[in-house]
């Protein structure tokens, strides 16, 4: 493993020894997207993607050596975007890439929720797949929920699961 300094920051990506001197042709730099940073450079060349236009685009390092197709994503394994080692990284649909989400919201964990109606709390489950975010359930506490929420979420995600309790 080696790392690369992303523009003057004291911020690294990781890439794979066998990747690294491809890598270093390029100059590359932190862009944060959402809670996420990722190693990102600017085209340089017309065959590198700049438009009819002349303007620039993007590229993302962890696309660059996973060789992603357009209509594909990169999912980090450990939701970390400058882990860019090969084992970290796969391409997927963005489907898949949303099931590895981590949990967000008020509970800490993936899946569960409150709602309060009528001065009373309930502890919920839900789960999203094929499109749909179905109920799972109401439960007496968070961990509860979110045991339900993992039994469903290995069914349904499969290695993409991202779990509460691993």
């Amino acid at each position: 493993m080696k790392n690369i300094r992303l523009g003057e920051s004291n911020i690294f990506a990781w890439v794979d020894d066998k990747n690294y001197d491809w890598l270093m042709q390029w100059w590359w730099y932190a862009t944060k997207t959402g809670d996420i940073i990722y190693a990102t450079r600017n085209t340089t060349k017309k065959q590198d993607g700049i438009d009819k236009a002349g303007n620039h685009k993007t590229v993302y390092m962890h696309r660059e050596i996973m060789k992603t197709p357009d209509n594909m994503y990169v999912d980090h394994i450990d939701h970390n975007g400058l882990n860019c080692l090969e084992e970290n990284m796969r391409n997927c649909t963005r489907q898949q890439n949303r099931m590895n989400l981590l949990p967000h919201g008020v509970s800490k964990y993936l899946g569960v929720s409150f709602h309060t109606t009528k001065g009373y709390t309930y502890i919920k489950a839900q789960i999203r797949y094929d499109g749909v975010t179905r109920h799972i359930g109401l439960f007496p506490t968070e961990e509860d929920a979110a045991r339900a929420y993992d039994k469903l979420a290995k069914e349904h995600h499969g290695e993409f699961a991202n779990l509460n309790f691993k």
